[in-house]
């Protein structure tokens, strides 16, 4: 069949054709921000899932929508080694000029600005990576201590009653925020939390790995009684048929109902595998109807495509000893496991691949469950690591 006109769409961050089984969460966030605008309390919504589940693609989803319906949105990605405050002042400062062309809010947005020169001026003495624009000169005592505690809150606050004056609310949208320092995060949350108590309306829906409620409730024992943390997970059979048929038949092409069941089961659901097969099934096939015997063919390109790109790219950055704990995660199974059952597996005590342990776990490679387990944040990981160490040479190494 034509590849031009193949719909999947493998990619990071790349939307799917069909954006199947998030449709309770997309609600969930609607109702949320919608009695934020209206002054009514409700939680912050931080979504979390491992890699390749769709968490990029739903959060800039949910923006869209807010977008759509009349919000002012900042959309941040917190990538490693950035401070919070250099990601978050530009993006406000768009949202505060934005609100200064709204008459009734042009005062209270002017003065967010002020608050906005101070913060950056103020902080730029311990947070070196902050620049931004300066559209007023900072008011003296504004969100200028160069304590980012007691300015944060204060920042937010401005923007908060700018927006209010104005009708509007604002989303904050932050992705990989597992990323973000923890008393980085732990002042979020207070900021937040003081929003909340004055009934302003900004709010955060954010996304991240699993281990992200975990150091939510470390950063502030009270964050879970602030925000929702919904699973974004794998999806069910019914939602990954639906995620493979719909784009086809939105080009005229059938698929075979054995073959639908065998992309599913291939890829557990899990809908960057999804769209990763769907592909090389469209491509191995000839014509409508896409058939199991098409999708067996594509199966061995699916996952040679994986471990190029969407496994390949993760392993590349371990050093070898992380690269040994890993294989030997897998050689016990998918997961979780418990950590002393890895060590027991590389003839070492636990103490001595601690130091191991947590450099995967702050890189996002692996994550805790439960105090003791040790689970892969990346779907099918294990089978990549017995692909590509195969035997048992790795256990010399």
């Amino acid at each position: 069949m034509d590849p031009i006109l193949n719909p999947y769409a493998p990619g990071a961050g790349t939307p799917p054709p069909e954006l199947a089984g998030r449709d309770e969460i997309r609600e969930q966030a609607r109702i949320a921000t919608e009695r934020i605008r209206r002054g009514r309390p409700a939680k912050s919504i931080l979504m979390v899932g491992l890699r390749g589940v769709g968490k990029t693609v739903l959060l800039d989803q949910i923006c869209d929508d807010a977008e759509s319906s009349g919000f002012y949105t900042v959309r941040i990605e917190a990538p490693e080694g950035r401070s919070l405050p250099a990601l978050i002042a530009p993006q406000l400062r768009l949202v505060l000029l934005k609100l200064s062309r709204v008459d009734r809010a042009k005062e209270l947005a002017e003065r967010g600005l002020r608050a906005l020169a101070g913060f950056a001026v103020a902080l730029k003495v311990k947070y070196h990576d902050i620049e931004v624009g300066l559209d007023f000169e900072p008011e003296p005592g504004l969100a200028d201590n160069g304590d980012l505690e007691q300015d944060l809150p204060t920042l937010l606050e401005a923007v908060g009653a700018a927006a209010q004056s104005a009708g509007v609310a604002v989303v904050m949208f932050v992705d990989e925020m597992q990323y973000v320092e923890e008393e980085q995060l732990a002042i979020l949350i207070s900021a937040l939390h003081r929003c909340a108590q004055r009934k302003l309306p900004i709010t955060l829906i954010g996304a991240g790995l699993p281990q992200l409620r975990g150091r939510m409730g470390k950063a502030k024992s009270y964050a879970e009684r602030l925000f929702e943390f919904p699973n974004v997970g794998a999806l069910d059979d019914t939602a990954a048929a639906e995620a493979i048929i719909k784009p086809a038949q939105e080009e005229s092409v059938e698929i075979d109902t054995d073959a639908v069941a065998e992309i599913t089961r291939q890829t557990q659901g899990y809908p960057y595998f999804l769209q990763e097969w769907g592909k090389h099934a469209w491509d191995c096939a000839e014509e409508s109807p896409i058939t199991l015997a098409d999708v067996n063919d594509a199966s061995n390109i699916a996952i040679a495509a994986l471990d190029e790109s969407f496994f390949r790219v993760r392993f590349d950055r371990l050093t070898p000893s992380e690269k040994k704990y890993l294989r030997a995660m897998a050689d016990l199974g998918p997961g979780p496991h418990r950590s002393g059952d890895i060590a027991e597996r590389l003839e070492r005590n636990v103490r001595s691949v601690a130091p191991t342990r947590n450099n995967l776990i702050k890189s996002g490679m692996i994550w805790s469950p439960n105090h003791g387990d040790t689970a892969f944040t990346v779907p099918l990981f294990d089978e990549f690591m017995r692909r590509i160490m195969p035997g048992i040479e790795w256990e010399d190494g």
